[in-house]
């Protein structure tokens, strides 16, 4: 057990000021979390330096398309999450049923530094949700940051701003899971909330590498207008964000059927009217997709059997139309 960061005591309870939440923990007791407890008048968090998941990933999976495409990077996961999505596919990694080993901040980035020569470029934070490991993340990005080393954030971005802005000091690139863009989803079906979510997004909007992510249902996120409305909201920040549209499959509670591809398809052309970059996920092809020049449509970045970034520095080689994609080689 480590101390937690971000709490303060109320008599014998603790008041966690992690995430919107706000959980008041009796004594004994745990978060919403269930990875920050109360003991003895102070809060703890449960899982520092635990471990479930570890292995070496493209860049592409996290997802990140305008990260230093082409490279890999430790991804590195433990238990536990502040929402409840009854769709989560990865619940038996949050709940903690696979085992666990345990690494000290250290010993993580001196795992990420000897995978360097395999084309490694840092650690990505990922798998189940990292900001309820909030206190080891944030030891292992300042460490990995020390030593010259790329931070990755993958999160459902529900979180309280100060701790948020605190953790993005330390993070070169975040993927933010944005379940849905309508109130009732967030608290029907993840029991959070939206506002918290579009906060966290506008924050990390240049401070760091940004792009989104949300999971289409049929009948349950994927209308028209909600769409328009989400890929608005992003386009008002930065419409370069890139936006993964991904396919949703039956899993934990939720068994009603796939997402029909050409569904996500259509959507993604409703997207792209106010976004440069949208991409689809989980469909065959998906991780081959090029990256084309909103200006001109030369291909700027190959995916696939033959990888490669064709941009000139950081513009179009054809129009130079000017782009921020941090290349795969400094």
């Amino acid at each position: 057990m480590q101390e937690a960061l971000y709490w303060e005591k109320v008599g014998g309870q603790v008041h966690c000021l992690l995430c919107p939440h706000d959980c008041t923990i009796p004594a004994q007791g745990s978060g919403r979390c269930q990875v920050r407890k109360n003991i003895g008048g102070v809060l703890y968090t449960l899982n520092y330096g635990e471990v479930s998941g570890l292995a070496l990933d493209p860049i592409e999976k996290k997802p990140l398309y305008h990260f230093y495409p082409g490279s890999l990077i430790l991804s590195v996961g433990s238990r536990g999450c502040n929402l409840n999505c009854g769709f989560c596919q990865n619940w038996p990694s949050v709940q903690g049923e696979y085992p666990m080993e345990t690494l000290n901040p250290s010993e993580l980035v001196d795992l990420a530094e000897a995978t360097k020569k395999r084309g490694n470029i840092g650690i990505a934070f990922t798998y189940t949700e990292p900001l309820v490991w909030y206190e080891y993340v944030l030891a292992g990005a300042k460490e990995a940051r020390r030593r010259g080393l790329k931070t990755v954030l993958v999160t459902n971005g529900f979180v309280s701003l100060q701790p948020w802005l605190e953790l993005l000091d330390t993070i070169d690139a975040v993927n933010i899971d944005l379940k849905a863009f309508n109130t009732d989803f967030y608290r029907d079906n993840c029991k959070g909330s939206l506002e918290p979510v579009q906060e966290a997004i506008a924050a990390a909007v240049g401070k760091c590498h940004v792009e989104v992510t949300t999971l289409l249902i049929p009948g349950e996120n994927s209308g028209k207008e909600e769409i328009d409305r989400l890929s608005t909201f992003l386009a008002g920040l930065n419409p370069q964000i890139p936006l993964h549209l991904s396919r949703y499959h039956p899993a934990r509670q939720w068994q009603q059927p796939a997402t029909p591809p050409e569904l996500i398809r259509d959507l993604a052309e409703i997207a792209r009217q106010e976004l440069e970059f949208v991409y689809t996920g989980n469909l065959p092809g998906s991780y081959s997709a090029g990256t084309y020049c909103p200006q001109c449509g030369q291909l700027l970045i190959q995916r696939g059997t033959s990888p490669g970034v064709l941009l000139s520095g950081n513009s179009c080689p054809r129009c130079k139309y000017r782009l921020s994609i941090p290349a795969c080689k400094e």
